[in-house]
Parts: C-alpha cells; structure tokens; sequence
C-alpha cells in the first residue's frame, strides 16, 4: 500500500478521520469531482444529503477502480457540499459510513470540507474529488 494515514502529536483526534497521509507510491491518480448521478446519469437520492454522499463514494470507488487504484490508496479528499451548515454533518457522516459498508472499508484519508453556493446542476448537494497515489 502506497498511503499511511496518521494523527501526529500535537493535532486534535477525530475519529476515523486522519490529520496527514503520507504517500510512498510512485503513480498519481486524480479524481474529478463525483456527484450523484448512477451510471445512466440519473440523479440519486434527490433532497437526501446522506444518500448523495454515499453515492459519490460509490462512483470514487469505481473510478480509482479504472485507475487500478482502492480507497486504500487515496490520500486526499475534497468535499463540497451546497449549503453547508454543523448541522449537516450527522448526514454527511452517514453517507460516509452507508458508503464504508458497501465498499468494506472505512474511507476517511486527510479531506477539506467546503460549503458552496451551488453546484452543477440543482439536485445535486454533495460533489467529492479524490488524490491517490499508486505502486
């Protein structure tokens, strides 16, 4: 595996999450922003936020898959979510971990979490990008 993820000493813990990942691997594969659309393109789980977070990291998981590459592997995640407030966060956590159990891992490397104004297309609330780094 070409990624180590770690919380140094001295940052806050939030579990799972990690602080730093460090990549040893020698092949970079970027991930253009993933937004809930099934294969045909048709918008999942329209005005559910944990529904469209779990699809975009069904549809990461099958574009590293094309890259050869797993979740394992992904040092940096980018998160925009159309009008994000604290709130939100229960939802977002629950798309994640619906998302983890379908996948059978738990994919929470370094992310940046953005809240937008809008994204490419009105249904859509949650768009997330991914760096990965492969042997």
């Amino acid at each position: 595996m070409a990624i180590t993820l770690l919380n140094p000493p001295g940052l806050p813990e939030v579990a799972p999450y990690r602080q730093v990942s460090i990549a040893s691997g020698s092949k970079l594969v970027f991930v253009a922003g993933q937004v809930a659309w099934d294969a045909d393109g048709v918008t999942v789980g329209e005005g559910d936020l944990a529904a469209q977070v779990e699809q975009c990291y069904l549809n990461l998981a099958t574009a590293l898959a094309g890259a050869g590459a797993s979740f394992d592997d992904v040092a940096k995640l980018n998160v925009h979510v159309v009008g994000w407030t604290p709130d939100r966060m229960p939802a977002l956590l629950e798309g994640i971990a619906r998302a983890g159990a379908r996948l059978g891992t738990t994919p929470v490397p370094p992310a940046t979490l953005l809240g937008v104004a809008a994204l490419d297309v009105p249904e859509h609330l949650v768009e997330i990008e991914a760096v990965a780094v492969i042997d």
